[in-house]
């Protein structure tokens, strides 16, 4: 369990690494489209494409999707703290535990029953975008699944983590 723990975390972590770069690439994109845009508009050139649009879409989504396991790996993401910052530590540790098994563990499952098909469809036909100068769509079509699985295996070294620290309390 600590093994898995360990190295689910450190790969979760260099993911969160290579995210903030993505999102630097993403603003200079971003950034580049509107100024090719602006300057071609002033001299009567097309200097933008769909693909600077969609790249950019695209990375937003795999900033979105490749965050979640991050998010939750840094305890950062939403709950009800309210009821959470009154808890003790074993009792956090148990909620943390039963929400991980019970809820986020099962929903990324649910999850990737379900994005599968869609996956696979794309796949089959090598799904393209409909704009002109568009850019393929399988491939962000797949991060999807990638995305879940990674958050699930998160969640699963989240439970493994608490399970470790309820054990170390009833050591003590």
């Amino acid at each position: 369990m600590n093994r898995f723990s360990v190295w689910m975390d450190r790969t979760t972590h260099w993911i969160g690494q290579f995210n903030s770069f993505l999102c630097l690439a993403m603003v200079l994109i971003g950034a580049f489209n509107a100024l090719a845009r602006k300057l071609g508009h002033s001299f009567g050139l097309n200097l933008s494409s769909n693909a600077y649009l969609e790249i950019q879409w695209y990375l937003f989504s795999i900033l979105f999707l490749l965050g979640a396991s991050y998010t939750l790996k840094a305890d950062e993401h939403v709950r009800v703290d309210v009821f959470y910052t009154r808890l003790n530590p074993r009792q956090k540790a148990w909620l943390n535990l039963l929400g991980h098994l019970f809820f986020l563990i099962p929903f990324a499952l649910v999850m990737i029953w379900l994005s599968w098909p869609m996956v696979m469809a794309s796949w089959n036909v090598l799904e393209q975008s409909p704009d002109p100068g568009g850019l393929p769509r399988y491939p962000i079509k797949t991060l999807i699944l990638v995305a879940f699985i990674l958050f699930g295996l998160q969640g699963l070294s989240e439970a493994f983590k608490s399970i470790r620290r309820l054990r170390h309390k009833e050591a003590a």
